[in-house]
């Protein structure tokens, strides 16, 4: 785009499309650079005889031990058993947070009838539900899904009523005074004023149904990361339990990457700073 001003020479401007982007992998390849650092420092630290790596085992020890596991099939049904319980949870934890999140932030005598109680519930610790739980709904998978369900339910629940009673009061105007009805104003106003922090809180939901799905899996498992870890402890395989974290690590990361990319084309409206930074 050119711009002219009387007796000065034309001045060339850029639109914002058109500057230069940092390439897409180097964003990833710099989010590998401290972990690959640490792992390589750590390494070379136990090769040069600094430490004996009994409770902290080198990289290339875990690394084999995910081969191990990986070669006899146990990695594969400890991780598939793990992503059914926090998929199953974190469905039913976004659908009902997402509920009562919209009724509570679009309607002011629900909020006031439900957000006290939330709030106290949220409080408790995750730990407190495992007992009620097991009596309530026995050891088995049902239990364990619920426990990751109301890990996940309270970030969504808060993030879409925040995001509804935050939304401009002057853009709800434009569509009162554009008569529209209330389908059309949740679909047309609310809606796209609601998703960025929806898709936080969808995130944030997600880390802590991976955190919960740990606590569940300690209710008795036979099979899961969780399982793993505590068989590593009870074994004493400190190469195992390391092992369990950096799966755990890699699952969160990636399923946090999947929504992050699912959601991007809903998102694209956005002029916010993080898009201009060289981020994708």
């Amino acid at each position: 785009m050119t711009l002219t001003l009387d007796n000065a020479a034309p001045v060339t401007t850029a639109a914002p499309s058109a500057q230069r982007r940092a390439p897409r992998w180097r964003g990833p390849a710099l989010g590998l650079l401290l972990p690959l650092t640490v792992a390589v420092g750590w390494e070379a630290a136990v090769y040069l005889g600094w430490s004996n790596g009994r409770l902290v085992p080198p990289p290339s020890r875990v690394f084999s031990t995910i081969t191990e596991l990986a070669r006899t099939g146990e990695l594969t049904r400890h991780v598939a058993a793990t992503l059914g319980r926090v998929a199953a949870g974190f469905g039913l934890g976004v659908l009902s947070g997402t509920l009562l999140g919209a009724v509570a932030g679009y309607w002011s005598l629900a909020r006031r009838l439900l957000d006290s109680t939330v709030q106290a519930l949220r409080a408790i610790p995750s730990i407190a539900w495992v007992p009620l739980f097991i009596l309530w709904l026995g050891i088995f998978e049902t239990s364990k899904v619920a426990l990751i369900a109301v890990g996940v339910f309270f970030p969504v629940y808060l993030g879409v009523m925040g995001a509804i009673r935050s939304v401009d009061r002057k853009i709800v105007e434009v569509g009162r005074a554009f008569r529209l009805s209330g389908p059309a104003m949740i679909r047309r106003i609310l809606l796209p004023a609601v998703l960025p922090a929806y898709v936080l809180a969808l995130r944030v939901g997600l880390g802590l149904g991976w955190m919960f799905v740990v606590a569940a899996e300690f209710m008795g498992a036979s099979e899961g990361l969780g399982f793993l870890l505590i068989d590593g402890q009870q074994l004493g395989k400190p190469a195992q339990i390391v092992a369990a974290i950096v799966i755990f690590a890699v699952l969160g990361k990636t399923t946090d990457w999947l929504i992050e990319i699912a959601t991007l084309p809903l998102l694209r409206w956005q002029d916010a700073f993080g898009r201009h930074d060289g981020e994708t």
